[in-house]
């Protein structure tokens, strides 16, 4: 497999990750991101500890799906992250269209 292979390869991978992304979104209340992963998640724990110089962040997701494009399996009933750096938690909108419909 030369480097140009292995290049198409992974955009491959990476297309099909996007695509399973904008499948599964919808089934998620929260985005996630850290330095290293990006996860949607059902339920999201966030415990700040340490001294404020540098604090340790413990998050932990419950219903997950971890944005990886090596993982067989990307849907996770439990996640813990533990991380000295930025973490992001987002509240996803819901959609107001299928609010709408609902009505």
């Amino acid at each position: 497999m030369g480097t140009d292979d292995l290049e198409d390869f992974e955009a491959e991978r990476e297309l099909q990750l996007a695509q399973e992304y904008q499948d599964v979104a919808a089934m998620f209340r929260y985005a996630v991101e850290t330095e290293r992963r990006f996860y949607l998640a059902n339920k999201v724990d966030v415990t700040v500890s340490g001294d404020s110089a540098r604090p340790l962040i413990q998050v932990e997701l419950i219903d997950a799906w971890v944005w990886d494009m090596y993982r067989k399996s990307r849907f996770v009933p439990k996640v813990k992250i533990l991380s000295f750096k930025d973490v992001n938690v987002e509240e996803l909108p819901r959609d107001e269209v299928s609010d709408l419909d609902r009505a």
